[in-house]
């Protein structure tokens, strides 16, 4: 990697994003679950064990469950990453124990498995968007993906809070507390969308009409969004047809849909979601 100002300066943005979602994820695990016995899969939800039968601080377990992680993968992903990923865990298992000598701001399940979970996906969210990590699943997964890449890294993830939430209710002998985990790991992952993909979903909207040109040059001059035109086929009548595509804000579908209706109220309509949009009108990197 070549080092000048803007490298710098993204290491420098990189690092901090690293250290404040740290922060952020330890206030959701230490003000809210862990108090709870609740866990958030991964790492921590062997250390929420160890805390409650060995009395071992959770933090420092954190990090030591990752240090044979780190080292499997210290040749099998990038140098950066390594960097970024250590400094969050680090940082991570510091700022929970500091912060686990503070009262709990909470000592309901519920509100802390709501909470914590928006809490937690904020903080994590943050991590991600720098293209960093605080070791556990993450790392986990990507190491499995580097030595099998058919492998589905979500799927390793997913597989390894089911293990870990299972162990936690073994444990503590409560299903409650497997049930509000779940609760927690689900918010978490929404939180964790939200953040990447904000509020305003674009939408996809596909119309098949007798009416095409007329339909597309109105939501072009009314509405100001751009509209394709792919070609396909019918198979029931085998007919040859034109399918308008248009991407649009979720505020513009009623428009749409509504200039397609009063053109011709026979048309056919799809509306989809769209993970994600880039170009004129949309999202630019």
């Amino acid at each position: 990697m070549k080092i000048n100002k803007k490298t710098i300066r993204k290491m420098i943005i990189d690092a901090i994003g690293t250290i404040l979602g740290s922060l952020i994820m330890a206030i959701g695990v230490a003000l809210f679950l862990l108090p709870n016995q609740l866990s958030s899969g991964g790492i921590a939800g062997i250390a929420t064990i160890t805390y409650y039968l060995l009395k071992w601080p959770m933090g420092i377990t954190i990090l030591a469950l990752n240090i044979p992680i780190f080292i499997l993968s210290i040749y099998k992903i990038g140098k950066e990453y390594f960097i970024k990923s250590l400094i969050g865990t680090v940082t991570l298992s510091f700022f929970i124990d500091f912060l686990d000598k503070l009262t709990p701001l909470t000592n309901d399940r519920f509100l802390a498995c709501v909470y914590g979970g928006v809490i937690l996906g904020i903080g994590t969210a943050i991590v991600l968007k720098v293209n960093s990590s605080t070791g556990g699943s993450d790392m986990i997964s990507n190491i499995v993906k580097k030595y099998n890449s058919n492998v589905r890294a979500g799927n390793v993830i997913v597989l390894i809070d089911i293990v870990i939430i299972t162990l936690n209710v073994i444990f503590f002998q409560r299903i409650d507390i497997g049930l509000y985990s779940a609760i927690t790991i689900y918010i978490m992952g929404k939180m964790i969308d939200f953040i990447f993909e904000g509020i305003d979903f674009t939408k996809m909207i596909f119309i098949i009409s007798s009416k095409n040109k007329e339909i597309a040059q109105t939501i072009g001059k009314d509405i100001k969004r751009g509209v394709t035109g792919l070609y396909g086929k019918g198979m029931y009548e085998e007919e040859d047809k034109l399918i308008l595509m248009c991407a649009a804000p979720r505020r513009d579908v009623s428009k749409i849909r509504q200039v397609a209706r009063n053109i011709d109220s026979h048309c056919f309509i799809i509306i989809s979601n769209a993970r994600e949009v880039l170009g004129e009108g949309f999202k630019k990197e």
